[in-house]
């Protein structure tokens, strides 16, 4: 592993097409969707295929193909590891455009190529093309895995308490999250564009609800006949009764890496009785693929809400708690298992990412070709205890410069200076990486516009 990058360090497909010709056309290692996305639509570009990334936030993985997530817990809230289904944080693929003689021309136009294939297709890990209009109608009996991509964007997801005899009961299903902010870059700019609607009809519509039904409706077209979640063993399964309340973790402010972070559970009697509520709090470390690493905490507590009353447990996740068991994607997950006296149960779940220390870059927007300029890079400690092995590396003009840095006391800011001269006019980006011993890959950069002098 020391001879390989780790995949949050790469900058862009250059780097790793040249190191991929360097050495013989061998694997570069590694990476993970986002980088696959990149390189492949560097390839494609180049093949001359119009061709574009696309980032799928809360984006599901249907394993067992029945166009819903199923997802599993103990009766005190911890996630099992009960069957593949999984919702990452983010997805990332590729679209390219093209005509579909194949499929018919009404489902010309943007396509999904997916260079992280996550299932097998007709036999081997590959995943596209998959029209886009085809997903947004629900037509999953098309080939080229548009059942798959459908579920990415619109599964509906499933919640079961598990308890020692087998018996899962199912506490909550969410027909809206999955498949939320589908982003893709602005041509020409930064700027994020959003093509949510490209995928599927507005989330609880009639159109959207019509359209699931009638996938729903397709499965026993497809080659691979389904198998429902509940049948991952001979266990009874039951739904849940209603509670009879709502829940939810709101931030009290932004969660930042090296800080305590603090969150409020609220709950809301919908009845017009009293309902005590025994509430069981779980934290985990997780990856971006929200699979759980290791747990951080565990705590019970209990509230007692009047007739149509919201009450609020605040909860603090502390740094000295979590410090160690993070991942590199600096991500929490936090589950509440709510109970009330009659058995009913609410299960309330976020997924927390920690905010980086921001890198600020000072520079002049207007540089001249061919004259020295100043850049100021500004980068810092989140954490309440030292740092050490500080290390800048800065990219410009398609060159990397590695910058040793002097330790970093808790919470320390500081600052370097250094100076370039650009040779040629245009557009000029400049990158910086920032690492230390205790966490990695920390970006920023900042756009320059070259003038002849």
């Amino acid at each position: 592993f020391a001879h390989h990058e780790n995949p949050t360090k790469w900058d862009s497909s250059v780097a790793i097409l040249r190191k991929w010709t360097q050495n013989s056309y061998r694997p570069v290692q590694y990476g993970q969707c986002w980088v696959f996305a990149g390189v492949a639509c560097t390839v494609l570009r180049c093949l001359g295929m119009p061709t574009r990334l696309i980032t799928n936030f809360n984006s599901a993985h249907d394993s067992d193909r029945n166009l819903s997530i199923d997802k599993y817990y103990d009766p005190a809230g911890k996630s099992l590891k009960i069957g593949q289904d999984s919702i990452w944080d983010y997805h990332v693929w590729n679209e390219c455009w093209f005509v579909r003689r194949d499929l018919g021309g009404s489902y010309s136009g943007w396509q999904v190529v997916d260079a992280t294939p996550q299932e097998p297709s007709q036999g081997i890990y590959q995943c596209g093309p998959a029209s886009v209009v085809a997903v947004k109608h629900g037509d999953i009996k098309l080939m080229y895995d548009t059942a798959f991509v459908f579920t990415e964007v619109n599964a509906d997801v499933n919640r079961w308490v598990v308890y020692g005899n087998g018996k899962k009961v199912r506490v909550y299903c969410d027909t809206a999250s999955v498949g939320a902010s589908i982003s893709t870059k602005a041509v020409g700019s930064n700027h994020r564009v959003d093509v949510t609607n490209s995928y599927k009809y507005p989330e609880g519509s009639a159109e959207e609800r019509s359209v699931y039904k009638k996938a729903r409706g397709m499965l026993s077209a497809l080659s691979t006949t389904p198998r429902p979640a509940e049948t991952l063993n001979e266990a009874p399964t039951e739904l849940a009764q209603n509670p009879g309340i709502l829940g939810k973790f709101t931030l009290t402010e932004p969660p930042v890496f090296g800080q305590d972070v603090n969150l409020i559970l609220s709950l809301s009697n919908l009845s017009t009785t009293h309902k005590s509520v025994k509430v069981h709090l779980n934290v985990s470390s997780m990856l971006y693929t929200r699979t759980a690493v290791r747990e951080i905490l565990q705590q019970e507590t209990s509230i007692h809400l009047n007739s149509k009353e919201e009450g609020r447990i605040p909860f603090k996740i502390a740094y000295t708690h979590y410090g160690s068991s993070l991942t590199d994607d600096k991500k929490i997950l936090v589950t509440a298992l709510c109970e009330v006296e009659q058995g009913a149960k609410l299960l309330v779940e976020k997924a927390i990412t920690l905010e980086s220390p921001n890198i600020y870059i000072k520079a002049h927007p207007n540089a001249v070709m061919d004259k020295a300029v100043t850049v100021e890079i500004s980068y810092a400690n989140p954490l309440p205890e030292p740092v050490g092995e500080c290390v800048l590396l800065v990219t410009l003009m398609s060159q990397e410069v590695k910058i040793n840095l002097t330790d970093l006391a808790p919470r320390e800011r500081a600052s370097i200076h250094f100076e370039f001269t650009p040779r040629r006019k245009g557009a000029m980006q400049l990158q910086v990486d920032f690492s230390c011993n205790k966490f990695l890959h920390i970006k920023g950069f900042t756009i320059m516009n070259v003038v002849s002098g």
